[in-house]
């Protein structure tokens, strides 16, 4: 039986549990659980990761922890009763270890290593915190070392910054936001900007003497020397090196390691330096030999200096190698270190070049005791301490030290006697008062332990030597007295026995007969003589004697006279002994009473040091001096005492102020001194307004604090002593006191008086005396004296008078002293404050200080608002609401709309004052309740005010959202933020709904309102998804879900706006749009009805809801683009809007709205994903297409259709797809004209007209064209822009643009295109994105790239995709399965331009471009068997399934792949399937010959292996198969209907025969010798394969007609009246017609010209080029420039080799260049236009366009029709005007790509009847209307007679070259009369075997032109609005453009609709509607 659990309910997880057995919860090892229930074993719970999720798991996989339970019952709450920073350690840990794992992913390695580390540091220190075994020490530093490691590892992985107090976390419930906010400030600055410490300490680490002539034992002196003063800092540290140059004790680490300790933040600097002393122990001279003597010296060795400045950088340890230096000359030595510095290069060399020092230095910060603590190692191990030369910047009282430093300067010794000078050594001994030698109290540094004698270093032969030694005597002070030290002097001889002899002494007493110790400074001792050391066993006999020449009487003139000296320098560093007789003298007053007076004057000259040395005898004296003479001293001694008590103002001695506490408390006595103090205080404040000076006086109030600490000490004790006598008579003195005190504040004086001065002195110390009142009066009392002595300040104060800032400090200290903490202290207070702070806030000055004084009042209405009962809580909130609320915002308002200052400090500052208001602001509005809002709200008289307060709280409420209002990391911050803002949002809501709706309604209000809430919901802080289940845990449990809170609060007060909703459509639409694509479910169901709301009322007031349509389709692009909206989303809007509107009347429409917007979400959805990814593929472009699509299609939304236009441009750019890049841009480009419109900037466009930009993306799609080599559609572009020029007369420019339409033919004719392979790609399941769901597509593959590459490709696109392995349609378990299915096989294009590629002549590759360009319709062909299979010929039943697919739009176009619109599936017989199969065998033998004649092979192999193929199938049985197939007689009785096609078969295998025995004889001519067997066997084969086939002799339809070759052959009948002989060779033509008889109207092409001609043309036009940028695509320098101008007839450009066309010579050529040159375009002869030769090595490479590094795709263009419809353009209001505009295909727009370009035949050719079927002109309509047609360009030759539409013409419609704009329509008949020489030639219209133009004319007649498409334009002949380069001043009338030179403007056209080549039917296809067209915006 499950039995709810007691106390076990919290455990941890100890290994993992799968969960297997029914009801089984899964756990992992570590997870927290929750135990609700037991049962025999088991336990009932839930992990706390996942409280949702309850189970079962066994008891002995929980290890039980103690916890504390929080609601008991079915809602309760479990929270561990460990120590809270081991729970947070905990928590912390767990979210850690997910984010590690992730850094692994991103290869963060640097992060994740560290973070490793610092995760196992933590994890040490929770088990020494666990164990419980620590110290409270201890165990505090190990807490603050998890908490300084948590903090970095929050603040490196970006997590939020967790506010502590000692430690632990707070809760933000429990304490005031403003001590919220100073917590999280306090971790934020002490993270961000450590204080700078004042104390520095220098480690030094002696490691080694590095030198090549070591051999004696070394001492090394360390010390810091101040280079500016020339002066020691410190005292020495000494070390002792062996001979091999390291330390001689290695295991005594502090006698290697030291720490100079106390430097101050001065003594940092460039100019102070450690100063290294080396002494060798030894012989005199370094080299003397080793048995000379015995007796070791101490001698000069070298000398390193090193700048400390050199060390701040180093924030390690860093090893040093110092230089060693040596003297050039001994007696520098003194100097040496000073020398170094100062560089003196000639006192002092190396050394030795391999001598160094190696040291270890580094600079550590932070007082002692904080080393201590982090260093702990350091001084564990042991480290000597090296003291500063005198007391420290801060003298720290109880710190004792009594150190006499002397420094052995110089000596002044005379020969003796002797030849040379002396080696004087000196000996120092310290003697006591017995006169015996002190022991250890010598020492020359720390380092080493004090001996009892030191030695001095010797100078060689030296009697003036310097030693500048110090030495160190720290003797005890009560030794001090009657101690001396003795300095004996000694020769040291270099003889054999090395004697030092004794020959002289000094001494100096320590302490003179006064007491006072040796004064600092330089002393000159007198050397005594004596040279026997057993004169100096008894002291007492020279102690006599005098041992300073300062001292000596004046009659002592022999000792006077003497010129040996010897010079000491001593300095004290004491805290017990003094060297100033004036503190004596005032210590020993008793002794000497008449000096008092003058002691008492004394004491403000005695320096400070010396004062606190003697601090509690100093105050004794005083007070007793005060006690026993008061009416004689009392105001001396006042006065010393104000003295010694600013003293310790002084920071050097602020420290010291503890002391003088201390006395106070413990020592002082003076019982009766109050009434002295009362009254000399009394007094200076009486004359504080008379005095003249008031310097004295302030010094006075100055010291108030400790003035009344005395006072009230004093009374106390009295009181004590006496029972509280005169108690009445103390409380008259202190109000009297104040009364006086009252009296000066209130005096109004000028702000620069001293009085003023004065004023602001108290007020600073004021403050300070309430604790020391509180001590003798009640709280009451005390807070009576501060509210009269603040009140008594001068009402009136001027902003610039420094007395008021002073006034808020005395304020600011007044709120947070002990006594406003009382509650009833604090309401007296209160109202003086307020009055105070709401004046200085209301005029916005000393804001900061405002800000503080604030936050203290609040903090302490929070902290003891559970004390305090609750009417003296709630009644100080009322004042400071009434007060401070309104003024408070405004504040707010003020501070965050003022420009921020440029400084980096000032920022900082502003935003600190910032957060300290808000934070006021939130600690005041969560201190209200029901009460104080009801009062607040009903303070406001009038509705305005009311209003303007709402408004008010709403602007600062949206302000507080701000993502900058708090640090990123402040999340805990922003929650109590939110958490007070819709508290106080509920309470306003109820004023908004009773005071502003129906007639009262404010519509500024309400939306001030709506606006809040929205953004209020947006934030990303209560975004709970994006937290980690944890913070979502906790967040969740202390607030709750506030984004649902506010969702709620707002349905509501929607709910009750009524009619007034209408105020709010559309324009709240986009926000609430933007709630509810917050992925919270609660929050999404509460806010979507709010929609149909909102069309309900829309279709009331308009009958139609588009205003809600439009902006929802508006913001949704842009708030998913952002990353909003989900799945979920699209689904809930879809179901809950379309429940809403089920009963509604206008439910159809609804329906229709909420469709459209869901097809839209799809859409977006789709595109946002493929977008995420990084590399641009085909989904992604796809997706765009489908997006652009819907946007142009179903919603009309043009801004977003452009800006979708060029977000697709892009991507092709990225992806290299320039063909359809091109396509894309020209999309945007169809929807402008060229007309002067000013057009705004837009995306990356400037603001420029709408020439300007159509022309610049002209240019733009021209380059990209180029780049993928689709040069075809280029010079259709280059023709329009080239027409455009020409109409502004701008001929520089045109003449660029026909050199570039000139290198673009020639890149035609001389670049390789590769041509593309295309696939179909089916889509099927339901995991694919909604535009390729279960749909097919064909996509163009990329260059080389073939099936096996394009199904991998598509599968790295689609990783989760399946391959499907059948080419069969799937049936509806694939469709609906939930995964992707890929099906992909290779399809064949099926080319729209049949005439192009069957017209013999015209080069491949020309016709490549036409074979895999403008494709519509693509085939599959799978062949099977129908019926039985006949083993002996299978043909008889071989059937083929023919699957055709029509694309909605042609390949290439704006992407790579389109939708397969409709799907045909034919079978194909057998004998329909032989005829083809023959056909293309026939096709190809034909082409393989002709590239055989023209020598275009390299080898003749392709063509023998196509021979061998055909005869040897033949032989073997392949022809003869057909004919036992179909040939039979029970095949042709049993299918009558088949003879047609069996006579049609025996044609083609006629024709075969017949090409296979010419290609026989092509074979032949060009066989090479090693292959004449293989062509003897194949002639052979050939012979019996005709035998086989019956054939003796051809068939004259056989023999008659002419094979017809595409390249190098004679050109086919239509050129020709008699058929053309083949013959073997294919090098003559037969029947050929001279270019002379050409008529002379026909233009000519460029690629006749000659190569010497067409190099002599470009270096012409090359002349001329203009060096604009706009054109940054050149010519071609290879092709004639002419190209443009003059076009010859098809029948000129022949592909034939020159030799077979007659080619004149080289001077004919040259010669008729030039003369043609020279000539007009109509005078010019055709016959200077000669044939050039098709070998590619005679063809000069042609330049290309663009970057032509780039790789290139496959030329894209689609196949144009030859005769192209004017259509009218999309969006244009004046193309409504047309005729027959109502229906158009969606395909409108499509790329049509002719020939390019096709050229009128010659006279006599029946393609010269087409102009015929040329529509007439019709009159344009006065609206803006269809454009004219291009009309050709100034130098064509042409008639007016001639139509410009008429396929004839070259560079109008004969290319296919209509305007980029859409026009309708119109049917129209009629002929043309012609003039000139045109007349003649007309002739009967041409038959259909023949025709090229009117045959495709009449097959394209009703084909809707495809979208986006640069042929589908007419060039307009309407005026131009001139470019502002050409414009005319608008004063005057422009003249109308004149004629051009040959020809006048032609009228547009319209042409008659043909039928749809598409259809099989040859049934009129239907125009799908499109979308009326609108206008154009300024885009």
């Amino acid at each position: 039986m499950w039995i709810p659990t007691e106390h076990e309910k919290y455990g941890v997880v100890l290994a993992s549990f799968r969960g297997t057995v029914q009801h089984g919860l899964p756990l992992e090892i570590g997870d927290t659980v929750q135990l609700l229930e037991k049962c025999e074993g088991w336990y009932r719970g839930f992990v706390h990761k996942n409280p949702n999720a309850k189970g079962i798991f066994p008891c002995t996989y929980i290890h039980l922890k103690n916890a504390h339970i929080k609601n008991k019952g079915q809602f309760e709450t479990v929270i561990p009763t460990e120590d809270s920073v081991i729970t947070e350690m905990t928590s912390t840990l767990r979210d850690w270890g997910a984010m590690w794992k992730r850094l692994y992913v991103k290869n963060d390695g640097d992060l994740f290593h560290r973070l490793w580390h610092v995760m196992n540091e933590i994890l040490d220190l929770r088990r020494q915190v666990l164990v419980g075994h620590l110290t409270n020490d201890r165990m505090k530093d190990v807490k603050q070392h998890i908490t300084a490691r948590l903090d970095w590892g929050n603040e490196q992985l970006s997590l939020d910054l967790v506010p502590r107090r000692e430690f632990s976390m707070v809760d933000p419930d429990e304490i005031s936001v403003t001590e919220l906010f100073k917590l999280m400030e306090h971790r934020h600055r002490k993270k961000e900007t450590p204080v700078p410490a004042s104390t520095h300490h220098l480690f030094v680490h002696m490691k080694s003497l590095m030198s090549s002539n070591l051999g004696e034992e070394l001492e090394v002196f360390f010390h810091i020397y101040d280079g500016r003063e020339n002066r020691p800092l410190s005292e020495r540290f000494f070390v002792r090196l062996n001979k091999n140059g390291v330390p001689k004790s290695p295991e005594k680490t502090e006698r290697q390691c030291t720490l100079f300790v106390d430097l101050g933040s001065s003594d940092l600097r460039k100019d102070v330096y450690i100063v290294v002393h080396i002494m060798r122990i030894g012989r005199m001279g370094a080299g003397e030999k080793k048995n000379l003597c015995s007796i070791q010296y101490r001698r000069p060795f070298g000398c390193a200096v090193v700048s400390i400045a050199d060390l701040l950088t180093a924030d390690s340890k860093d090893d040093h190698l110092l230089k060693v230096y040596a003297c050039t000359t001994e007696s520098e030595w003194y100097q040496i270190h000073e020398n170094i510095i100062r560089k003196v290069n000639s006192r002092y060399n190396l050394s030795g070049s391999n001598t160094g020092l190696a040291v270890s230095l580094q600079l550590l910060h932070g007082d002692i005791e904080q080393l201590r603590r982090e260093y702990m190692v350091l001084f564990t191990r042991g480290v000597s301490i090296t003291k500063k030369l005198g007391f420290s910047d801060i003298i720290m009282p109880g710190e004792m030290r009594n150190d006499l430093y002397m420094t052995l300067e110089k000596g002044e010794f005379e020969k003796g006697g002797k030849s040379v000078a002396r080696n004087v050594e000196i000996t120092v001994y310290v003697l006591d008062i017995q006169g015996q030698v002190m022991k250890s109290y010598v020492a020359a540094g720390s380092g080493e332990p004090g001996g009892d004698v030191y030695h001095s270093f010797v100078l060689y032969h030296n009697n003036s030597p310097r030693w500048a030694e110090q030495i160190k005597l720290p003797i005890p002070v009560d030794m001090f007295r009657g101690s001396h030290v003795r300095f004996e002097f000694r020769h040291c001889s270099t003889k054999d026995k090395g004697e030092k002899k004794l020959f002289g002494y000094s001494f100096v007493h320590l302490m003179q007969e006064d007491g006072r110790t040796l004064p600092d400074g330089t002393h000159e001792l007198i050397i005594h003589k004596c040279e026997e050391n057993a004169n100096l066993q008894d002291s007492s006999c020279y102690l006599k004697l005098p041992f300073s020449k300062a001292n000596l009487p004046g009659n002592n003139q022999a000792v006077k006279g003497t010129k040996e000296c010897f010079w000491i320098t001593s300095f004290l560093c004491s805290t017990k002994l003094t060297q100033n007789g004036d503190m004596l003298d005032l210590l020993k007053w008793r002794a000497h009473p008449e000096r008092i007076n003058d002691s008492l004057l004394k004491l403000k000259e005695i320096d400070g040091s010396e004062i606190v040395k003697f601090l509690q005898d100093t105050l004794d004296t005083l007070f007793g001096i005060l006690d026993e003479s008061s009416q004689r001293y009392g105001l001396k001694v006042f006065d010393c005492l104000v003295h010694i008590i600013n003293l310790l103002q002084d920071s050097k001695f602020h420290h010291f102020k503890p002391v003088m506490d201390t006395y106070i408390e413990s020592h002082f006595a003076g019982a009766l001194s109050y009434r002295d103090l009362i009254k000399v205080l009394k007094w200076y404040v009486d004359r504080i307004i008379d005095a003249e000076h008031q310097d004295h006086i302030q010094q006075v109030l100055n010291a108030t604090e400790y003035i009344f600490k005395y006072i009230i000490q004093s009374r106390r004790l009295f009181a004590l002593a006496t029972g509280g006598q005169s108690e009445e008579e103390f409380r008259c003195c202190v109000h009297e006191l104040f009364m006086s005190i009252r009296f000066f504040l209130s005096q109004e004086n000028k702000i620069t008086s001293p009085v003023t001065q004065t004023q602001a002195v108290f007020l600073r110390t004021f403050p300070a005396v309430y604790g020391e009142l509180l001590k003798i009066f009640t709280v009451r009392e005390v807070a009576g004296f501060v509210r009269e002595t603040l009140g008594s300040l001068p009402a009136t104060a001027r902003a610039e008078c420094p007395l008021e800032s002073v006034k808020l400090h005395c304020i600011a200290k007044t709120v947070e002293s002990q006594l406003y903490t009382n509650t009833e202290s604090r309401c007296i207070l209160l109202p003086v404050v307020l009055r105070l702070l709401q004046a200085h806030m209301q005029e916005q000055r000393d804001l900061v200080m405002c800000a503080r004084i604030l936050t203290s009042m609040l903090s302490l209405v929070r902290k003891y608002d559970s004390t305090a009962t609750e009417p003296v809580v709630s009644e100080e909130v009322d004042l400071i609401v009434d007060s401070l609320l309104v003024v408070l915002m405004r504040t707010i308002l003020e501070i965050t709309n003022r420009p921020q200052a440029a400084g980096t400090n000032m920022r900082l500052q502003f935003q600190d004052i910032t957060g300290e208001f808000v934070a006021c602001l939130l600690a005041l509005l969560r201190q209200m309740s029901d009460k104080h809002y009801q009062q607040l709200l009903q303070a406001f008289t009038s509705k305005d005010d009311l209003r303007d307060f709402l408004l008010q709280i709403f602007t600062v409420f949206r302000i507080l959202i701000r993502p900058e209002m708090f640090l990123k990391d402040w999340t805990v911050m922003r929650l109590v933020t939110n958490n007070v803002i819709i508290t106080t949002v509920l309470y306003l809501s109820d004023a908004l709904r009773k005071n502003f709706l129906n007639d009262k309604f404010d519509y500024k209000v309400w939306d001030s309102y709506f606006y809040l809430s929205v953004i209020f919901i947006n934030q990303p802080c209560l975004q709970l998804e994006s937290f980690s289940p944890s913070k979502r845990k906790r967040v969740l449990e202390k607030y709750g879900d506030m984004r649902v809170m506010m969702g709620c609060e707002i349905f509501s007060m929607w709910q009750n706006l009524g009619e007034h909703k209408l105020n709010f459509i559309p324009a709240m639409i986009g926000p609430f749009l933007e709630v509810t694509l917050v992925p919270q479910p609660d929050l999404r169901n509460v806010m979507i009805p709010i929609f149909h709301d909102m069309m309900d009322w829309e279709q009331r007031r308009s009958g139609n809801f588009k205003q809600v349509e439009a902006k929802l389709i508006d913001k949704l692009d842009g708030l998913m683009s952002e990353g909003k909206g989900d799945e979920t989303y699209r689904e809930l809007f879809n179901s809950i809007l379309l429940k809403k509107i089920e009963r509604e009347t206008w439910r159809e429409s609804g329906v229709s709205l909420i469709a459209t917007v869901t097809r839209l979400m799809e859409r977006l959805l789709d595109y946002r994903d493929c977008v995420k990814l990084g590399e641009v593929d085909g989904k992604k472009i796809g997706c765009t297409v489908s997006l652009l699509n819907f946007y142009k299609t179903e919603l009309n939304k043009e801004e977003m259709y452009i800006r979708y236009i060029h977000k697709l441009y892009e991507l092709h750019l990225k992806a290299q797809n320039y063909t359809e890049a091109s396509y894309t841009l020209l999309l945007y480009d169809e929807l402008l004209e060229w007309s002067e419109r000013p057009l705004r900037e837009f995306l990356n466009y400037p603001m420029q007209s709408e020439w300007q930009r159509k022309e610049y993306l002209h240019l733009t799609i021209v380059q990209n064209f180029d780049r993928g080599k689709c040069w075809e559609n280029g010079i259709i572009l280059c023709r329009e822009l080239a027409d455009q020029y020409e109409s502004y007369y701008d001929y520089r420019n045109l003449s660029k643009m026909r050199m570039m339409e000139a290198s673009l033919y020639d890149k035609i004719m001389d670049q390789q295109r590769l041509e593309p392979e295309f696939f179909r790609v089916g889509f099927y399941g339901k995991k694919f994105p909604f535009f390729l769901r279960n749909k097919e597509f064909v996509c163009r593959g990329h260059d080389y790239e073939r099936l096996e590459a394009f199904q991998q490709r598509m599968l790295n696109e689609f990783p989760h995709a399946i391959a499907m392995q059948h080419v069969n349609q799937p049936d509806q378990t694939i469709y609906q399965a939930e995964a992707q299915y890929l099906q992909i096989y290779a399809v064949s294009p099926i080319p729209e331009s049949q005439d192009v590629l069957q017209r013999d002549g015209v080069p491949d590759n020309i016709k490549s471009f036409y074979k895999v360009n403008h494709i519509w319709r693509f085939r599959y062909d799978r062949p099977f068997h129908k019926g039985t299979k006949d083993k002996e010929n299978e043909f008889k039943s071989l059937w083929v399934e023919r699957t055709s697919l029509t694309l909605v739009q042609s390949l290439p176009g704006i992407s790579r792949w389109f939708e397969v619109e409709k799907r045909e599936l034919v079978e194909v017989s057998p004998l329909e399937n032989a005829i083809e199969v023959i056909e293309n065998k026939n096709l190809q033998l034909r082409m393989l010959i002709a590239q055989c004649q023209s020598r275009q092979m390299q080898n003749i192999n392709p063509l023998t292996m196509c021979l061998n193929g055909v005869i040897d199938a033949a032989v073997n049985g392949g022809l003869a198969r057909y004919q036992e197939a179909f040939f039979v007689k029970d095949y042709i009785v049993n299918h009558p209907e088949d003879g047609e096609k069996i006579g049609r078969l025996r044609e083609l295998m006629f024709e075969q025969a017949h090409i296979l025995e010419y290609g026989l004889a092509v074979h032949e001519k060009f066989v090479p010798q090693d292959m004449r067997p293989l062509h003897k066997k194949l002639v052979d084969q050939f012979h019996v394969m005709k035998s086989s086939l019956g054939i003796q002799e051809f068939p004259a339809y056989v023999r008659a007609s002419p094979v017809h070759f595409t390249n190098g052959s004679p050109r086919s009948s239509c050129r020709n009246s008699v058929p053309n002989i083949i013959s073997p060779d294919g090098a003559r033509v037969v029947a050929r017609r001279s270019p002379l008889t050409y008529p002379a109207v026909n233009r000519y092409s460029s690629s006749s010209l000659s190569s010497q001609a067409s190099n002599e043309v470009s270096n012409i036009t090359g002349q001329s080029e203009s060096s604009d940028e706009v054109f940054n695509m050149q010519p071609s320098p290879s092709t004639s420039s002419l190209s443009s101008n003059h076009s010859a007839s098809p029948n000129v450009t022949s592909s034939a080799p020159s030799s077979t066309r007659g080619s004149p010579q080289l001077q004919d050529k040259h010669k008729h260049s030039r003369e043609n040159s020279c000539l007009s375009s109509r005078e010019r002869p055709v016959s200077a236009i000669y044939p050039n030769p098709l070998d590619p090595a005679q063809r000069t490479t042609p330049h290309q366009i663009g970057d032509t590094t780039l790789p290139r795709s496959d030329p894209n263009l689609s196949a144009p029709d030859k005769v192209v419809r004017p259509t009218f353009s999309s969006w244009s209001l004046d193309s409504v005007k047309e005729v027959n505009n109502t229906q158009f295909s969606d395909t409108v727009g499509k790329l049509l790509c002719p020939p390019v370009p096709p050229r009128p035949p010659y006279p006599g050719s029946s393609a010269k009847t087409i102009r015929s079927q040329s529509p007439v002109p019709t009159s344009r309509s006065p609206q803006k209307s269809s454009l004219p047609p291009f009309t050709p360009s100034p130098t064509e030759c042409q008639s007016a007679g001639l139509v410009s539409n008429s396929p004839v013409l070259s560079g109008s419609y004969s290319s296919g070259i209509s305007s980029m704009s859409r026009c309708s329509v119109s049917e129209a008949s009629g002929t043309e009369a012609t003039t000139g020489d045109h007349a003649a030639h007309q002739g009967p219209t041409m038959p259909n075997s023949v025709s090229s133009g009117s045959d495709e004319l009449i097959r394209r007649e009703n084909k809707t032109p495809p979208p986006y498409s640069v042929y589908e334009r007419t060039n307009p002949r309407r005026p131009v609005p001139l470019p502002h380069s050409l414009s005319i001043p608008p004063s005057v009338d422009p003249p109308a453009l004149p004629p051009k030179p040959h020809q006048q403007r032609t009228s547009s056209m319209k042409l008659v609709p043909a039928s749809d080549p598409r259809r099989a039917d040859g049934v009129p296809h239907v125009p799908r509607p499109r979308p009326l067209p609108r206008k154009v915006s300024q885009l």
